[in-house]
């Protein structure tokens, strides 16, 4: 959509989406909950909003609003202005791997890099075929769990939190995409509700974020539950022991991929001599990792010794 300068009465599509963007950067909001800009987060709004599909943008852009469209527009700009409230809050809407998730402040805001591999149904690293049973730890809103369902459509997915408020709000999402059938959720720190269960493949995006980031959060991250997101002093605590005790959840010839976000140096100096492997983004981003059921075996014993007892 070319730049044009908004009138100083907005009308059309185009115009709310030009006033939106100028009052997002005026206001110095951050971004980072679907969008990375003011324009973007501009256009989200709007679209959203007024229903209209984002491939059809170009068509819509001159259309002009009516009266009730203005002021829905209009609310939801002052709301994310005034709340700091991250769009997909407001919305109730969030896209991951393509897809659409109901979203509020009962999970965050889906965004995790594992998204991007799901497309590739994490080839060459994951045999595919051998891919029957999956869990999703740290569920939150089931968006893994859901998206890992549709790229597996011959795996039965689990997804696990602690959180019995983030479940409900995956249930929401199971239900929304048709998957009651296939993705059970279950209420579990970690692995402990999980009994003898065993998997193929264990996705997890658990809490990530130290002491030092978490004191620093914009915020629109402050609306987020910050039980997933605090992880103590080195962002490291969850990931350890899902580290010292994947490999009993695991098939023999099954595998872990985990995020770790900006905490994926803390993690490689606390265990050196592990091999993780380093999922690349197309951004060329390196927080995802995976590891074999036989590499988190032999290295157990440290993991657990390195563990915290309890508490993400």
């Amino acid at each position: 959509m070319p730049n044009k300068k908004s009138p100083a009465e907005p009308r059309t599509v185009r115009d709310f989406i030009l006033r939106a963007e100028q009052r997002f950067a005026k206001a110095k909001l951050c971004f980072g909950h679907g969008t990375g800009n003011a324009r973007d987060e501009a256009a989200w709004l709007v679209t959203s909003a007024l229903g209209i599909p984002f491939v059809d943008l170009d068509t819509q852009a001159e259309r002009a609003l009516t009266e009730p469209e203005r002021k829905i527009v209009g609310d939801l700009t002052e709301a994310r202005i005034g709340t700091r409230k991250p769009l997909a809050y407001l919305l109730h809407e969030a896209w991951f791997a393509g897809l659409k998730f109901y979203v509020d402040e009962r999970v965050i805001v889906p965004r995790s890099l594992i998204g991007e591999f799901i497309h590739e149904r994490f080839r060459p690293w994951i045999d595919t075929a051998r891919a029957h049973r999956i869990l999703d730890l740290c569920t939150g809103s089931g968006c893994i769990a859901v998206s890992a369902a549709l790229a597996f459509p011959q795996a039965q997915v689990d997804g696990a939190d602690i959180s019995g408020e983030a479940l409900a709000v995956a249930r929401i999402n199971v239900e929304q995409h048709g998957l009651g059938g296939r993705v059970h959720l279950v209420q579990s720190d970690l692995f402990q509700g999980l009994g003898e269960r065993r998997y193929d493949l264990i996705l997890c995006n658990p809490p990530y974020v130290d002491v030092a980031d978490m004191a620093a959060l914009p915020a629109e991250y402050r609306h987020e539950p910050a039980l997933a997101l605090a992880s103590g002093e080195q962002g490291l605590n969850a990931i350890v022991r899902i580290l010292a005790q994947a490999a009993a959840h695991l098939n023999p010839d099954g595998a872990l991929i985990a995020e770790v976000g900006n905490s994926c140096t803390a993690l490689q100096q606390r265990f050196p001599d592990v091999p993780f492997v380093w999922l690349i983004s197309a951004s060329g981003d390196k927080s995802v990792f995976q590891l074999s059921a036989a590499q988190l075996a032999r290295h157990a014993a440290r993991f657990s010794t390195a563990s915290v007892p309890s508490g993400r």
